[in-house]
């Protein structure tokens, strides 16, 4: 899938001025915490998140990712949208939440580029 095919898919809105629509996206990943994208993600998938701040395309440029797309209609402030126009990230927003995004996402052929995590230990409180 390119990001031309993508955007159609999701209903998405282009936000930065940099994109290449016929670059190949592998696959995708759904996450807010950047630490779980620099532990799981494969290069050349999608970023798919609610969080709008540099942060996101800082870790997202460690991680090779091939866009990101903002869920639930967000849209990031200009200093996000700026670097991610330095970067050569393409941001796009998207009408739709998380778990439909997942779904149009799958069902059109693109696969997970998550790993899981090596221990299966989340460190969480029980």
């Amino acid at each position: 899938m390119n990001t031309q095919e993508l955007m159609e898919i999701i209903d998405g809105t282009l936000l930065t001025e940099v994109c290449d629509f016929t670059r190949e996206i592998k696959g995708g990943c759904g996450a807010d915490l950047m630490s779980d994208v620099l532990a799981s993600i494969q290069p050349n998938a999608i970023l798919l998140t609610g969080l709008c701040n540099p942060q996101v395309i800082r870790t997202s440029q460690m991680a090779d990712v091939a866009a990101i797309v903002f869920v639930r209609g967000k849209r990031p402030p200009p200093e996000t949208i700026a670097l991610a126009n330095v970067e050569s990230i393409p941001l796009i927003s998207s009408p739709y939440g998380t778990f439909e995004l997942c779904g149009r996402l799958y069902a059109a052929g693109l696969p997970s580029l998550e790993n899981p995590v090596s221990n299966g230990n989340c460190d969480c409180d029980e």
